[in-house]
């Protein structure tokens, strides 16, 4: 169907790093976007968020996040339905409050324009069926509870989960046996059409992800493959390029952009990049200072 506007919504997770989150808000600062945001529940204060010419949101009703748990999914869905009803927008893009962009927002919007229609999700490459099997199609019991914390009460929980997964490997049971799941990254640029899509499926997607680990990485990838808007994918055989966020993995861990990586970061062709930590402020710094630099040049060359 296609939506008729240049307008597009930033929906941004934060719990920590706010200074690498304002200075995300003064790249993404701009009378086209609309930016909302989402702080962990488990968060007490924070400083003063604002922008200039764009609209922002920071959202009321918080979610207590925990990592793995569904509960991430539902601070995205809660973000994805608080902007659509102050839409319409041409593309949504789920970032963290540890992310930047690499261009400019007349680069961004332009590069979206031109491929006005397409759905940037990113697809994991390779045979995904045992991390799928363990993730999503067995059940997890205390799943607020995956992270390391203090205590007996944290050491009982994950004894007793070990032990109930090990018993369902053992005697072959399998949840949602008939779907063919797909994951990727959860960071992801898409389009009104898939967010109305997306959020009719709210309540399928609570119930069949309940006590799974990682839902995140497999709910949006596996409506999109089953859906028609599978043929509008930009990307399915890159993860990267498909949801245009250059991710830095090593060994299957997750390593921070350093201030080394600036000349790898803008040359990259990515729309985004994540993440970053305030230890190493100086590459945001540089990359903030390249956004707001080259936007000014073509304004004023467009004059």
């Amino acid at each position: 169907m296609g939506i008729k506007t240049d307008r597009h919504a930033y929906l941004i997770l934060a719990h920590h790093e706010f200074g690498i989150l304002e200075r995300l808000l003064a790249a993404l600062d701009d009378e086209r976007n609309s930016i909302y945001i989402h702080i962990d529940s488990k968060v007490v204060s924070w400083p003063e968020l604002k922008v200039h010419s764009g609209v922002l949101h920071v959202l009321e009703n918080r979610i207590d996040v925990r990592w793995g748990d569904l509960s991430v999914v539902e601070a995205e869905l809660l973000l994805f339905r608080t902007a659509i009803n102050e839409g319409p927008y041409a593309y949504y893009h789920l970032i963290s409050g540890v992310d930047m962009p690499l261009l400019n927002q007349s680069q961004i919007h332009a590069f979206f324009r031109k491929h006005s229609g397409k759905e940037f999700i990113g697809y994991s490459c390779g045979d995904q069926s045992l991390q799928l099997s363990r993730k999503v199609q067995r059940y997890h019991l205390f799943p607020g509870s995956f992270r390391k914390d203090a205590g007996i009460a944290y050491e009982l929980k994950r004894i007793i989960r070990a032990v109930v997964l090990r018993f369902q490997l053992l005697v072959g049971l399998r949840r949602n046996d008939h779907i063919e799941f797909k994951k990727g990254t959860q960071w992801v640029s898409v389009t009104e059409d898939f967010v109305s899509y997306l959020l009719d499926k709210e309540k399928v997607i609570k119930a069949m992800y309940k006590m799974t680990f990682c839902a995140d990485e497999v709910v949006l990838q596996t409506i999109c493959w089953h859906s028609r808007f599978r043929g509008q994918l930009y990307d399915v055989d890159n993860e990267g390029v498909g949801s245009q966020r250059f991710i830095r993995w090593k060994d299957n861990i997750l390593h921070d952009w350093g201030n080394e990586d600036i000349e790898e970061l803008l040359n990259s062709g990515y729309m985004f990049a994540r993440k970053f930590n305030s230890i190493q402020m100086e590459v945001v710094d540089q990359i903030l200072k390249h956004i707001l630099s080259s936007e000014a040049n073509e304004k004023t060359n467009a004059e």
